[in-house]
């Protein structure tokens, strides 16, 4: 996987420092998160990943609790956390 690298940039044009504590790579893995005892289910596609956050891709965000189980094809499901919110992507913070 490739590091994703670019600074962020505010709405100015001014660059800042990334504040993530990992590195997050880029990803294209499907995913899905589980909410309200297991009864809500919302599939998602993983944009970019590290030990300890996510971006998921989602038609809409609407629905997203902002607190769900997090399971990405091919391993165990993970408690996360929302930190951002856009129309149509996430930023998580997984336990």
């Amino acid at each position: 996987m490739i590091p994703i690298t670019q600074k962020s940039i505010a709405i100015d044009g001014e660059l800042f420092a990334d504040r993530r504590g990992e590195v997050r790579h880029r990803a294209f893995k499907g995913a899905s998160i589980t909410f309200n005892r297991g009864y809500g289910v919302i599939e998602c596609v993983v944009r970019n990943l590290s030990a300890d956050g996510a971006k998921l891709a989602f038609g809409d965000t609407l629905a997203v609790p902002p607190k769900f189980s997090l399971r990405i094809s091919g391993e165990s499901a993970r408690e996360a956390e929302v930190c951002w919110r856009s129309p149509r992507e996430i930023g998580v913070r997984i336990r």
